[in-house]
């Protein structure tokens, strides 16, 4: 890990126009408080999505029966005047149900294609993890590349295009667990908890009060607006210390002794776009590193293969990251009226990412000090990083702040 600093405030480069950045927060916090009229209580569920929403990423829902995943999507989905469609998925289901197939006209002797309820904006993967291996290969090719093949003839995904899918992590019976490699496909994996005491109180106060199951909710968003604030979070700008910072991340989960197989550059690109959504919801046009660590788990825990002796013991990959997030020290947030005078970010050596470093200057010696054998002394050189000062010639007073070095 480098030290070093990064701006807090002002405009970044790249960062685009302020009240840009206000509109994008405000757009964001139009579609948390449609979604909020039915939803109490999962508030980083629906982070997620959004995160997802503004990046272009898939999303994994993963909890307990019955903690509104479905629910979830469907609310986000009339929020938005998008396409939308879901999938149920079961273990009798074929690759034609989700991504179409060819139909034979007997009028004229010619076949036509008949798509799947994959060609949709956002598409709902309902328990994934009830599909066979077959279908999940078939799922694979539209999330990770975006287009389908059918009978030898391709077809491109429409824009927006996201598949938000949700599983049971307790049923085991009938389902097929997901391999790695589609896993990996998932910019995010949310995983949902019971709501507090307070908020299922108020859930069962807004249920009586609405008198109906469903909630009636208004489109914010269209296809185009979606783009468009793609296009803006491509924008946030992300300074190279913080850049440094999530790669010193993703390395320390390939280091780490608890770890068969840390995460990959995917995982690096994937903290990238999300810490860069995550700023943009905050009105932000640039990267802190807080947005990375606010969006760690989310990102890279799915991607990590624990150790066996791990999984007995009952250690969780989303415990390994914030362990490694503890550890891995961040760059220092500054002011950027205060950036000139900070020191820049000194080289750090080969160790582990997670573990301190050497200190970026040779201490002075202490009265008593013996220096070692000339063969193990460090280079007098200071770091590069850092501006030599002057040495005072012979017969010169030393300036003010530096040693005169000893006969």
């Amino acid at each position: 890990m480098v030290d070093g600093t990064v701006e807090t405030g002002g405009s970044a480069a790249g960062g685009g126009d302020t009240a840009l950045d206000a509109a994008k927060a405000r757009l964001c916090a139009s579609i948390q408080s449609e979604v909020g009229k039915v939803l109490v209580g999962q508030e980083e569920m629906v982070r997620g999505l959004l995160v997802g929403l503004l990046t272009g990423g898939h999303v994994l829902l993963e909890g307990l029966p019955g903690l509104a995943k479905t629910l979830t999507v469907q609310s986000l989905a009339s929020a938005l005047d998008t396409g939308f469609s879901r999938i149920q998925f079961t273990p009798d289901m074929l690759p034609a149900d989700v991504i179409g197939t060819q139909i034979y006209n007997q009028q004229d002797g010619t076949f036509r294609v008949k798509k799947g309820p994959i060609f949709s904006n956002l598409v709902l993967a309902d328990e994934i993890n009830r599909a066979p291996a077959k279908v999940q290969a078939a799922l694979l090719e539209a999330m990770q590349e975006r287009q389908v093949t059918i009978g030898g003839e391709t077809f491109e995904m429409a824009e927006p295009f996201l598949v938000l899918a949700t599983q049971n992590p307790i049923e085991q019976e009938g389902t097929y667990p997901l391999p790695e490699a589609q896993l990996d496909r998932f910019l995010i994996r949310t995983e949902i908890g019971y709501p507090g005491r307070d908020f299922e109180v108020e859930l069962i106060m807004r249920r009586a009060g609405r008198r109906a199951d469903r909630a009636v909710l208004n489109p914010v968003l269209t296809g185009s607006d979606i783009l468009a604030l793609q296009r803006r979070v491509e924008e946030v700008h992300i300074s190279q210390p913080v850049a440094q910072y999530v790669v010193d991340l993703v390395e320390a989960t390939r280091a780490s002794q608890r770890t068969e197989a840390g995460a990959s550059p995917r995982g690096s690109l994937a903290l990238l776009k999300t810490s860069r959504a995550r700023a943009a919801m905050a009105g932000r046009s640039h990267v802190l590193p807080d947005d990375v660590k606010a969006v760690a788990i989310p990102c890279l825990a799915h991607r990590l293969l624990l150790q066996p002796d791990q999984w007995v013991r009952g250690v969780r990959a989303d415990q390994v990251v914030a362990e490694i997030v503890g550890q891995v020290p961040a760059p220092r947030a500054i002011d950027p009226g205060d950036q000139q005078s900070a020191p820049p970010r000194a080289a750090a050596g080969h160790g582990h990412p997670g573990l301190p470093q050497q200190p970026a200057h040779r201490p002075q010696p202490q009265p008593g000090y013996q220096a070692p054998h000339p063969q193990q002394q460090v280079p007098t050189a200071p770091p590069p990083s850092y501006q030599q000062a002057p040495v005072p010639q012979a017969g010169q007073p030393p300036q003010p702040g530096i040693r005169r070095p000893g006969p």
